[in-house]
């Protein structure tokens, strides 16, 4: 039997998190969500983790309280363990410098978060296809 994927969305926004695994499940029905409120949980979700249940993206934001977007991604990336996990940049951030930054730091793409959920629904549906499967 295929394993589902499973996206995990790191959002210190409860309602931003929601709406982003709406966007994913009205595509794509055969996934799993787990809901991290910043870095921190995340790595220790990560490290408590078999590699049989390491996620299959990660959906990161940058301005989070306790360990941010940046410094959760600069830890991922310089482990050898969670390197491969693909992670997306997922943020309200339009910034070139902080575009520049994250892919310094090891992110696999960089999004800036659209104003309109159909625009998200496309969005998610093209991560989908080019991470999923």
């Amino acid at each position: 039997m295929k394993r589902k994927h499973c996206i995990v969305i790191v959002d210190d926004d409860a309602d931003d998190r929601e709406i982003i695994r709406d966007a994913f499940a009205s595509s794509v029905q055969d996934q799993d969500y787990m809901f991290m409120e910043n870095g921190d949980r995340l790595m220790e979700f990560l490290q408590s983790a078999d590699d049989q249940n390491k996620p299959s993206l990660i959906m990161l934001d940058l301005n989070m309280p306790g360990k941010d977007g940046r410094e959760t991604l600069k830890e991922l990336k310089s482990s050898q363990r969670f390197q491969e996990i693909p992670t997306i940049v997922f943020t309200t951030s339009s910034s070139h410098r902080d575009k520049q930054n994250v892919y310094e730091l090891g992110a696999n793409c960089f999004i800036t978060k659209p104003d309109t959920f159909n625009k998200l629904i496309e969005l998610t549906n093209c991560i989908s296809k080019l991470w999923l499967q």
